[in-house]
């Protein structure tokens, strides 16, 4: 009995070896794999229990553990689109073959890097088939509310390279010098014109045309200018008209002291500086400067000197680039300068990583051992950031997959030498009949 349990204890001793060495096998083929996780073999002895005097070997077993929650070192590349996690949590994704059916169920998968690039049909897709999903933006670049417990909202995301994108001009802030002598008794008392650029809803080019008429005594108040602003998309029609007067105090001269609505435009709002004008795509916020202050329109001197003129709003232009920053947000970036929020990209959490069902291409499956997912801000709550131009590098330590190989080797062959002794062991008890 005691000799057999030895034999069948040598011989799980064998089998335990063995898939140690399969899993340092699998480690070093995937030395340079990206985001490979490596996998360990543990031993658990197993007791029989023995009779006082006597002594049965029960042997060993074996447990494989994908090492999940372990990170590589991240690796800098030349795509901005190459992706990894810095911290805890993972990428969404999906397999381009669910995407193909296109039935709207798209198993989710999780990774821990990916290189993605646009494919034929736009999609972020990496070289083994995985596309990346995340939240699409509405059309100002804000993201809504989506669950954070289910999938509901995550969608590919896809990348239309030859779209084209502009943003109206919906603001301006004004600050000009109008010449003090326009409003001195015997002046001239000719306008002062200054012509603005601006965007309309669907990118085109109009103007702004901006008068300033000076009241020259014995017109009343002194110091007056009347604001007319007229439309070139609107075929020239006055969108606005406002009454400027100007301090000329000691400590605030030259500053705005009154603005006076008139016909057509919306009031002026001192507390804000600013008032509105509708043209021919929307309404715009013009800001002239507060009471008191020299940022805005003044009246000094004898000149007549536009000093900034600063608005929002760009021409239609051509994609030129994808970048996902930290917080996971595909920013589009348009040669004339605009950059779009198209997508948000979550990471995903779980409370036990290491229960996490392995798949191909260092993709990994929720399983009620790693329990439910929940659906986190890049940078928010227990998960790190997301890193662009950076893949994730495997973290097999090759010099220490090779130190056990050599310590399994000679396990293996102590386990051999075992079965040898047992058996000359009972050909000696078998030739006691001779």
């Amino acid at each position: 009995m005691t000799i057999s349990s030895s034999l069948n204890a040598s011989v799980a001793g064998l089998a335990a070896n063995a898939s140690r060495l399969a899993t340092i096998s699998d480690n070093i083929a995937n030395a340079s794999t990206y985001g490979y996780k490596r996998a360990e073999t543990d031993f658990h002895s197993l007791v029989i229990n023995n009779i006082e005097g006597t002594y049965s070997a029960g042997g060993v077993r074996t447990t494989a553990t994908r090492l999940i929650d372990q990170s590589g070192s991240l690796l800098s590349t030349g795509n901005s689109t190459d992706l990894a996690v810095r911290g805890r949590g993972m990428l969404p994704v999906t397999t381009e073959t669910s995407i193909a059916v296109d039935n709207g169920e798209n198993p989710l998968l999780l990774s821990t890097t990916g290189s993605f690039r646009p494919d034929e049909s736009g999609y972020l897709r990496s070289s083994s088939g995985l596309v990346l999903m995340g939240w699409p933006a509405e059309a100002d670049g804000t993201v809504g509310v989506y669950p954070r417990d289910a999938i509901d909202g995550l969608t590919p995301v896809q990348i239309n390279t030859n779209q084209f994108a502009g943003e109206p001009t919906t603001q301006m802030d004004l600050a000009v010098n109008l010449p003090a002598t326009s409003t001195d008794t015997g002046a001239e008392g000719n306008p002062e014109t200054l012509s603005i650029e601006y965007f309309d809803n669907l990118g085109k080019s109009a103007n702004l045309l901006v008068e300033f008429q000076p009241r020259v005594p014995p017109a009343t108040p002194e110091n007056t200018w009347d604001l007319t602003i007229t439309d070139s998309a609107s075929g020239g029609a006055t969108v606005g008209e406002y009454t400027i007067s100007f301090a000329d105090s000691r400590t605030a001269g030259g500053t705005l002291s009154n603005v006076t609505d008139g016909a057509t435009g919306d009031p002026y709002d001192p507390v804000t500086g600013s008032f509105s004008v509708e043209v021919d795509g929307g309404p715009i916020e013009i800001n002239i400067g507060v009471y008191g202050s020299s940022t805005g329109i003044t009246q000094l001197s004898d000149a007549f000197a536009p000093v900034a003129i600063n608005k929002n709003g760009t021409p239609v232009g051509s994609l030129t680039s994808i970048e996902v920053d930290a917080n996971g947000y595909v920013r589009a970036s348009f040669d004339t300068g605009v950059n779009r929020v198209l997508y948000q990209v979550p990471l995903v959490d779980v409370p036990n990583v290491n229960g996490l069902e392995t798949l191909d291409q260092q993709t990994y499956r929720v399983t009620p051992s790693s329990g439910t997912f929940f659906l986190w801000d890049a940078g928010d709550g227990p998960t790190g950031d997301i890193v662009a131009f950076a893949r994730e590098e495997s973290t097999t330590d090759v010099a220490g997959e090779l130190t056990e190989l050599i310590q399994t080797q000679r396990a293996y062959s102590s386990n051999a030498k075992v079965i040898q002794t047992v058996d000359e062991m009972l050909q000696e008890t078998t030739n006691i009949k001779r």
